[in-house]
């Protein structure tokens, strides 16, 4: 790869916009659902999963599932993306489409 081609793909990255929206972590030994909004559902599951891993997140009860059944229990999904054209509504719009999630799925809050 060129050294051009790389600094067009450096600034791509920079300025691509995460995709914001809903995801659920399933339980498939317990069948719990723990649903929340995220500000990049690309980067999310590897950060949770670290947390989980390593003890330390918040939530108490995703987090002792979590340590009682192992990562291999676990499933992340995407429940939706959820885009605005003006930005100063999505944490509204995220907040709610969380709670429409955690009601259909009957759901727990992650944390």
């Amino acid at each position: 790869m060129d050294n051009m081609r790389r600094k067009e793909l450096i600034r791509a990255a920079k300025e691509a916009t995460p995709r914001q929206g809903i995801f659920a972590v399933r339980c498939g030994v317990t069948g719990t659902v723990w649903v929340a909004k995220c500000t990049d559902l690309d980067k999310r599951k590897a950060g949770l999963w670290f947390q989980l891993g390593m003890g330390g997140f918040p939530g108490k009860s995703l987090q002792a599932a979590f340590s009682a059944h192992g990562e291999a229990a676990f499933a992340f999904v995407e429940l939706e993306e959820v885009r605005d054209e003006n930005e100063l509504l999505l944490p509204q719009l995220l907040k709610e489409r969380e709670g429409h999630w955690r009601k259909e799925l009957d759901a727990e809050a992650l944390v």
